[in-house]
């Protein structure tokens, strides 16, 4: 089966398809043959993704959908399933860093936001999916997982918790979902320059202004997703996948 083929007869839902990775991987499924539902709260954004697809070929639709709202989510996933008669393969992508503050001088209220979004959003965003992967007899669920949820972080401790139980949610995910044949995997990027990033500016990750870590960019993340997409619905479950150049 070639590259472009490899997906062929699959659909997928990303969030956070708008830009960034998300984007990346919405191109990259359409690309490798699926129908895809780009998914994000800028309508500009995935119109404009979804419209890009469709005109070089592909198939997708445009989604507004805020992974932070229950009814939001499952609104996308009944209007995606209805376009391309189901769904095979979630990329739980949408996340925020939305407060770079120590603790003791955070908003509380970004602090929350970041919870809702980052952990919150992935539970509401599986929940969505299971029973349209289950009435497709199997899928993926992916998240995008990252080292500073493993380890204690300054100035991103709502971003560091949010991912940290991400990942619990993960592989509980799993193990409830393994006789359903849904695979559920953390995907760990490591450091990739996105407009979450750039907004920064003086105060970003050191790590973009050079060290041992590997820097990346969208496009880079795509080979590993794609990995991740193209295992068998019986394959590993409750995984940890990482593109970092250092223990995660």
């Amino acid at each position: 089966m070639s590259a472009e083929s490899v997906l062929a007869g699959k659909a997928a839902l990303v969030t956070g398809g708008g830009r960034g990775i998300g984007e990346a991987g919405a191109r990259a499924f359409a690309a490798a043959g699926a129908a895809v539902a780009v998914a994000a709260r800028s309508r500009d954004q995935v119109e404009r993704v979804a419209g890009e697809i469709t005109a070089a070929g592909g198939r997708a639709a445009a989604l507004v959908c805020d992974v932070s709202d229950y009814g939001s989510v499952e609104k996308a996933f009944t209007q995606a399933a209805a376009a391309f008669g189901g769904i095979d393969i979630v990329f739980a992508n949408a996340g925020v860093n939305l407060d770079r503050e120590l603790i003791a001088d955070t908003d509380p209220g970004l602090w929350r936001q970041t919870i809702d979004i980052n952990l919150i959003g992935v539970y509401h965003t599986a929940r969505a999916a299971i029973p349209h992967l289950r009435a497709r007899g199997g899928g993926k669920i992916i998240t995008v997982g990252s080292g500073r949820g493993r380890r204690g972080s300054t100035h991103a401790s709502a971003y560091a918790c949010s991912k940290a139980g991400q990942w619990l949610l993960v592989r509980c995910l799993a193990e409830e979902l393994i006789d359903d044949n849904i695979a559920v995997n953390e995907l760990v990027p490591g450091p990739v320059w996105t407009e979450m990033n750039a907004k920064w500016g003086d105060r970003v990750d050191p790590i973009f202004k050079g060290g041992p870590e590997w820097a990346k960019t969208p496009a880079d993340v795509v080979p590993l997703l794609m990995f991740m997409a193209t295992q068998p619905d019986r394959g590993p479950t409750g995984q940890s996948f990482a593109l970092n150049r250092r223990e995660i």
